[in-house]
């Protein structure tokens, strides 16, 4: 897909991966970019950066985002590309309290279904369109120290593998974002630490992996390479691969 003279919109825009995926497109010609998020005013300020528009959307609720995809499509034109990318982090293991794993998976999770029932079908009448799902390495590996966010961005990888066999011969495209460490507000607190292993990365680097992903319409985007031959050992020895994770959780827990 060519994103020029495209509408697109992206959720998270304020800052980090969300807003370089904004000024990307922007920067590559897209017609218009809706710059969405919790942060309104850097939703705004995203959006006045590159010329497009803003909504504050809180896509822990499914009207947000219902109300996100109809006042765009009504005030500005069908959209082409969706990139449900805003998402969010935190540690512990299953004592995590209810009220966040709640939240953590309606934001990381259920946000990427309520774009899809609200867009798909919008798209598919009008033969066709783009998802950039943004999920985690953690979806296709794990997360040390945080189960919530290992379980969401697996069910968020899950769901974009459903998406794009349920609905690809009906025009739909769908990509997967799983980066590991990227220089964002999530990672600021531990920028030398576990999500570091493999280097911290900027989100332009993200950016960049993700307009070679469009262009080529590739499910599966990886701006850490390394991270394919991490899921083939996992998949070649299962119990192997546990160990070493157990072992890489043993030094990180001191």
């Amino acid at each position: 897909m060519d994103v020029k003279n495209k509408i697109i919109v992206v959720t998270g825009a304020a800052g980090g991966i969300g807003k370089a995926m904004a000024v990307r497109f922007a920067a590559e010609g897209a017609k218009l970019i809706v710059c969405s998020d919790l942060n309104g005013e850097g939703a705004a300020a995203t959006a006045k950066q590159i010329g497009g528009v803003s909504f504050k959307t809180d896509v822990s609720k499914e009207a947000d985002i219902q109300h996100l995809i109809e006042r765009v499509e009504a005030d500005h034109g069908p959209i082409d590309m969706f990139c449900s990318n805003a998402g969010i982090g935190f540690g512990g293991g299953a004592e995590t309290p209810n009220d966040q794993w709640q939240l953590i998976w309606d934001v990381n999770v259920m946000a990427h279904v309520w774009a899809a029932r609200h867009v798909v079908t919008r798209m598919i009448a009008r033969g066709g369109g783009y998802l950039i799902n943004t999920a985690s390495a953690a979806g296709l590996l794990s997360q040390i120290g945080s189960a919530s966010y290992a379980v969401t961005k697996h069910a968020a990888v899950g769901l974009a593998e459903w998406l794009a066999i349920t609905h690809g011969d009906q025009g739909i495209k769908v990509s997967v974002l799983c980066p590991q460490a990227v220089r964002t507000a999530m990672t600021a607190g531990n920028p030398d630490g576990v999500a570091s292993v493999n280097g911290m990365i900027e989100p332009e680097d993200v950016a960049e992996a993700v307009m070679q992903a469009i262009a080529n319409e590739t499910f599966l985007i990886l701006p850490h390479p390394v991270v394919l031959d991490y899921m083939r050992r996992k998949t070649q020895d299962y119990d192997r691969w546990i160990g070493g994770m157990r072992k890489l959780n043993r030094t990180y827990a001191g």
